[in-house]
């Protein structure tokens, strides 16, 4: 006898993939004509679905009741779901990009994550009770990178086809894609001198010189110049061997077209095991592939990428929206909630905008105010920063003393779940709902404006068909004072584009039109029948007149003929 199998694959096959369905459906009207983000979407249908309300997926089952390992769950989601955007936002940009706009790239990764750091670490250390400036500098440096996920929403579409410039675009991928990789250096300077220093340094011996030569050897060394270096192998291997493969009609045209997403699941994979930073080697990666723009050029018109980074966004909001702990937000240890929406605030308009101000004049691809104060607040806090979450609770959970987590270890590590969650959900939900607000603001007032001045200017009464010739013969005897009244009056019932009509356009619009010639290269107009016989002319070089068309146009657009 048939009966109901409500285990969790079924249970999460048929909620996510009902839930793109349906959005797909709508996708157009939300996202083309609201500018509402797939990101703020998904998050939105993750709490509905999550514990909190429909319980259809459960993500402490999963984890088997332990937030370890719900963490670990949500940490290797992340790291998929960055190597897959970093490898693409590394092939979208054209050829020699890196080499080309490092001056500006230079600009915004290195003063500008450090002013970002340090700004975020500064607000979180004021409004954090009991917390020390090298607590905060950990919190800062999680929400220091900004997420090439929420980037999408401002350099793809038919707002940022509308609204952004083509360079602006690239200049806001490269960013957001190498500083998710840069984030490790900020992050373990800071953890490294709470390990060692902390409450005396209780546990580990070597103070300041210790954190400071794992800093040097373990972050920027094994970290980060071996996963760049790593990155630029892969890449130039891979687009060789593509092309190789490619010249001999050894690929088909589907394995050519997702050998970007099958590079980043290798990179992210291979990467993890030797312990390196992934995300930088994707997108290292990414841009080494296509150095020569051949793959770019190849997979400009094709649909297949953008697809994968639809579903990868569907899918890890909606993970975000079952698994932010959301009752942390109203009771914790560590700041109250009032407290927590000013920093959410604060941090949103102090974070980012004050260096990009400071340094737009030497970024070319910023061109005026209007543009600088665009780049200095989609500066979103998202999928990169809960990864730094994640990679920074396992790494205070290993600050031990006598087995159990030192107890600045443990403060710092409920700080940057609670804070770094608040403004991954602030930014989700602020940056998501900017444009349409934008929109909005813009067309309100006109919209406003409009019904009112419609509202209170009466129109004039139109005359009944039983007046019409008593109308007509007043008109017509009061030419001189009434006529222009009445010509008036029917000028203000046609519509806007007839009534700016001149009228001595309109005189040239009821003129016959007359035949213009063309006589070698000489244009004459045509000649009555009793100005010359035949009324044909001869060309200067015995060619006979042949009838053109001759167009005049105003500034206006407006012809003549």
């Amino acid at each position: 006898m048939p009966t109901l199998s409500l285990i969790n694959f079924n249970i999460v096959c048929a909620t996510l993939g009902g839930f793109i369905s349906l959005f797909g459906l709508v996708s157009y009207l939300f996202k083309e004509r609201f500018y509402l983000s797939e990101a703020l979407i998904s998050l939105l249908a993750g709490v509905a679905f999550s514990p909190h309300a429909a319980n259809f997926i459960r993500p402490q089952e999963y984890a088997l009741g332990t937030d370890e390992n719900l963490e670990q769950i949500t940490l290797c989601f992340t790291r998929l779901v960055l190597g897959v955007q970093l490898v693409l936002a590394g092939v979208q940009l054209p050829k020699r990009y890196l080499q080309i706009e490092w001056r500006s790239l230079s600009l915004l990764l290195g003063p500008g994550m450090a002013a970002m750091w340090m700004c975020s670490a500064l607000v979180i250390w004021a409004l954090v009770p009991s917390f020390s400036f090298l607590h905060a500098l950990i919190v800062g440096a999680c929400v220091t990178p900004t997420d090439p996920v929420l980037s999408n929403s401002i350099v793809k579409g038919k707002f940022a086809d509308k609204n952004v410039p083509r360079p602006l675009q690239r200049i806001i991928i490269a960013e957001s894609g190498a500083n998710d990789g840069l984030g490790y250096p900020f992050l373990f300077f800071a953890v490294y001198l709470l390990q060692y220093t902390g409450m005396g340094g209780e546990g580990f011996s070597g103070g300041a010189g210790k954190a400071m030569g794992l800093w040097f050897y373990e972050t920027w060394a094994y970290t980060i110049l071996l996963s760049v270096g790593y990155g630029v192998t892969v890449g130039w291997l891979s687009r060789e061997l593509l092309h190789w493969a490619e010249e001999h009609h050894y690929v088909d045209r589907e394995s050519f077209l997702v050998f970007a997403i099958a590079l980043a699941l290798f990179i992210v994979g291979t990467c993890g095991l030797i312990g390196t930073d992934d995300l930088l080697a994707c997108f290292v990666a990414g841009n080494v592939f296509t150095q020569d723009d051949w793959f770019r050029l190849e997979t400009m018109d094709d649909s297949l990428q953008p697809t994968i980074d639809m579903l990868l966004n569907l899918a890890v909001f909606m993970w975000f929206g079952a698994v932010c702990p959301w009752h942390l937000f109203l009771s914790n240890d560590i700041i109250p909630l009032y407290r927590l929406v000013f920093l959410g605030v604060l941090i949103l308009l102090v974070r980012r905008i004050p260096i990009i101000f400071a340094m737009h004049k030497y970024i070319d691809q910023i061109e005026n105010l209007f543009q600088t104060a665009f780049v200095g607040f989609f500066g979103p806090i998202g999928v990169g920063a809960v990864f730094y979450l994640s990679v920074c609770r396992e790494y205070l959970r290993k600050i031990t003393v006598n087995g159990e987590v030192r107890a600045d270890a443990q403060r710092v590590s409920d700080a940057v779940e609670v804070i770094v969650w608040f403004l991954v959900i602030c930014s989700i939900v602020v940056h998501g709902l900017s444009i349409p607000f934008a929109k909005a603001g813009y067309h309100l007032p006109r919209t406003i404006s409009a019904a009112i001045s419609t509202s209170t200017v009466e129109p004039d009464p139109i005359p009944l068909a039983s007046n019409a010739h008593t109308h007509s013969t007043a008109t017509h005897d009061t030419a001189d004072s009434g006529g222009a009244s009445h010509r008036a009056r029917k000028r203000e019932q046609l519509p806007q584009q007839q009534r700016d009509v001149s009228p001595r356009r309109e005189r040239e619009r009821r003129e016959p039109q007359r035949t213009v010639f063309q006589i070698g290269r000489s244009i004459i107009p045509a000649r009555s029948p009793g100005d010359a016989e035949g009324g044909i002319g001869i060309g200067s070089e015995g060619e006979p007149a042949r009838p053109v068309n001759l167009v005049v146009r105003d500034k206006d657009g407006e012809g003549s003929v």
